[in-house]
């Protein structure tokens, strides 16, 4: 099992030497990944909503700062030596599709193959607008299109495509990514077309636990989704076993044991022991990546609940 952890792109701590001091200090402490999330821009008035709170409101939006996430990652990369870089998840309508091949393909060569695209085709109408993206209730055609077009730039000699949303024919895409035959493509999202987008497109599914109206909250949730994903997998030709599993919790907690909805412990929560079996109980369902939230207020509270999970939890799950 690899673990995971972020760093924030806004807030206090979204600054050079806070970022980077994080991702530094996971990568000490033998973490596999660090992720960055995705806004390029926060409107002042959101209707829309939010997919991951029982509310459906977004509490991230504050004054509208954000870091540009395939920016932040580039400098984590030139800040750390071995840690994968993850999109956590990148809105693959945000951008346009030939360039954004070329920006990750040029962060997996200078960071010597170490890119993860986790990436999904996000929820706030009002972005897409303000950006000028696609239409959004087309998201999700556009995304399929702009993974194809990833693939097709990323492995081709003499890549071309045609689509109503991509066209290029006659071009040169070099230099290829470093990863053969791409960086992993992780696929966010845990509704029906988010679980056929992975089985057909994904190297690995990677659903938030936190979804109410999609819930893969528990152990039990979590299997039944993902026997979803191999089923549209078989469906569609592909051998299941090609496909990976990651798993963003969104939640973290060493010190206390929370209780959820079912009125049991919520996993990942509690004493150490508890928390490495629950990470092996996952493990046994074929998870090979898990995300876990250190987040806290300062720098060095961050620093203490990473370093607590490594020295406390993970080797009692090893």
């Amino acid at each position: 099992m690899k673990f995971g952890f972020s760093v924030p792109t806004s807030g206090p701590l979204a600054n050079p030497e806070s970022i980077a001091a994080l991702a530094r200090k996971g990568e000490e402490l033998g973490f596999g990944f660090v992720s960055v999330s995705d806004h390029v821009v926060i409107p002042r008035d959101i209707k829309s909503r939010y997919p991951y709170s029982e509310t459906g409101e977004f509490g991230g939006g504050g004054d509208g700062e954000c870091l540009e996430q395939l920016t932040t990652l580039a400098y984590l990369a030139a800040s750390t030596e071995t840690v994968g870089l993850l999109t956590s998840v990148m809105v693959l309508p945000h951008r346009p599709p030939v360039l954004t091949a070329k920006v990750l393909a040029t962060i997996d060569v200078l960071s010597r193959g170490r890119l993860i695209l986790g990436c999904g085709v996000g929820w706030m109408r009002e972005e897409f607008e303000a950006l000028g993206a696609p239409p959004f209730d087309e998201r999700g055609a556009v995304g399929d299109d702009y993974i194809r077009v990833f693939k097709e730039l990323w492995t081709s000699d003499d890549p071309s495509f045609e689509s109503s949303y991509a066209s290029f024919s006659n071009v040169s895409f070099a230099p290829k990514p470093v990863q053969k035959p791409h960086p992993p493509i992780w696929i966010g999202g845990e509704s029906p077309p988010a679980l056929r987008r992975a089985a057909l497109l994904g190297d690995a599914w990677y659903p938030i636990g936190t979804n109410p109206r999609f819930t893969v909250g528990t152990l039990e949730q979590y299997a039944s989704y993902a026997d979803r994903v191999r089923a549209y997998a078989r469906e569609a030709g592909r051998d299941p076993s090609e496909l990976g599993f990651a798993y963003s919790v969104g939640w973290y907690d060493d010190r206390e044991a929370q209780t959820g909805a079912d009125g049991q412990r919520r996993r990942f929560t509690g004493a150490p022991r508890q928390i490495a079996g629950d990470i092996k109980a996952f493990e046994e369902l074929g998870v090979s990546h898990l995300m876990l939230g250190f987040g806290a207020a300062t720098l060095e509270g961050t620093m203490d609940r990473m370093e607590r999970f490594a020295t406390d939890v993970k080797p009692l799950a090893a």
